[in-house]
C-alpha cells in the first residue's frame, strides 16, 4: 500500500519539459496525449496556435446561515459570501506550418 502511495503520488507530480519538446514535438503528438485543444487557430502562413484547459477556476462559498433541521438532515441554508474566483489555468502551444512546437507558455485567465 505505501508503495502504491509513491508510484500514484510520482505520477501527479510528473512535469512535462516543454522547452525540451520545442522543435522535436508535432501537434498531431500534443492531440494524442493531450485531447483535442479547447481553442485553436490557424494563422495565415499555415502556423497554428492552441490552447489547452489545464485546471477550471473555482468559485470560493464560505459559511452558511438560516440552517433549520428538518427531518434527516438540514436545510434552509445560505451562503454567508462568496469570495473571488479563482482563474482557469490554460497551456498554449504554438506550432509552425509543418507541425513542430515552436513555443509553448502556461496561463491564467
Amino acid at each position: 500500500m505505501v508503495l502504491a502511495v509513491f508510484v500514484l503520488g510520482g505520477c501527479a507530480t510528473a512535469k512535462i519539459d516543454w522547452a525540451g519538446r520545442v522543435g522535436h514535438y508535432t501537434f498531431d503528438q500534443a492531440v494524442v496525449e493531450l485531447g483535442p485543444p479547447d481553442k485553436e487557430a490557424k494563422l495565415s502562413d499555415g502556423a497554428r496556435v492552441a490552447d489547452w484547459l489545464t485546471q477550471r477556476g473555482r468559485a470560493v462559498i464560505y459559511g452558511a446561515a438560516g440552517g433549520a433541521y428538518g427531518g434527516p438532515g438540514w436545510t434552509d441554508y445560505a451562503p454567508v459570501g462568496v469570495g473571488p474566483a479563482t482563474p482557469d489555468y490554460f497551456l498554449r502551444l504554438n506550432f509552425d506550418a509543418a507541425g513542430q512546437l515552436t513555443a509553448w507558455k502556461k496561463f491564467a485567465r
